[in-house]
């Protein structure tokens, strides 16, 4: 069961979503010591939500349906401003203003916290690894820390590949169309959102 959960968690959190595009484009246009916030915090955001959907918030939400309506408009207008704000940035060198306020470590929180999918995942795995242990503040301490560390490995890897490209960026059209494929494929991460 165990090595169940561990299979689930790497590939929950390596698999390309919001939060593994967020680190790339950091990691692309502020490079990794100035994104470890940010992962820091969706670490954190990710483990704190598989804690809690251990101890039971997941009754909680099924319980008030406006609930997670109101959750997935409010993480699709933070998303699609987290888009705009890659998409329309230009070069670190031309566009210095962005370049020195990369996503805080509380924006990476906020990231998953209203994160429909973040939520689904949380009590995905809630729900499927309950029998690891009936203790559900035991179960809360083994789902955040599986997903915690996972998160961490996972957007360092997100965030070095993003490092690599930006060395491969020479030009100010080339960082355009790189910004601009890193927001559509934030925007384009929205999508399970509503459709699933």
């Amino acid at each position: 069961m165990l090595f169940s959960l561990i299979l689930f968690v790497i590939v929950a959190t390596i698999t390309p979503g919001g939060a593994t595009t967020l680190a790339t484009a950091s990691g692309t246009r502020f490079g990794f010591r100035r994104s470890v916030p940010l992962m820091g915090g969706i670490a954190l955001g990710l483990a704190s939500l598989a804690a809690i959907a251990a101890i039971g918030l997941a009754g909680l939400l099924r319980a008030a349906p406006a609930s997670q309506f109101a959750m997935k408009i409010a993480g699709t207008a933070y998303l699609l401003w987290l888009t705009v704000k890659i998409a329309s940035s230009g070069s670190p060198n031309v566009n210095a203003k962005a370049s020195q306020s990369p996503t805080s470590f509380v924006g990476g929180a906020l990231l998953l916290w209203l994160n429909p999918k973040g939520w689904a995942m949380a009590l995905g795995a809630a729900a499927s690894f309950a029998a690891l242990t009936p203790n559900p503040l035991r179960l809360a301490v083994i789902l955040g820390a599986a997903f915690g560390v996972a998160a961490i490995v996972s957007l360092a890897l997100w965030c070095t590949a993003g490092v690599m490209l930006s060395r491969m960026l020479r030009t100010e059209r080339h960082w355009r169309v790189a910004n601009v494929m890193l927001g559509l494929l934030l925007a384009l991460s929205i999508v399970p959102i509503w459709i699933g």
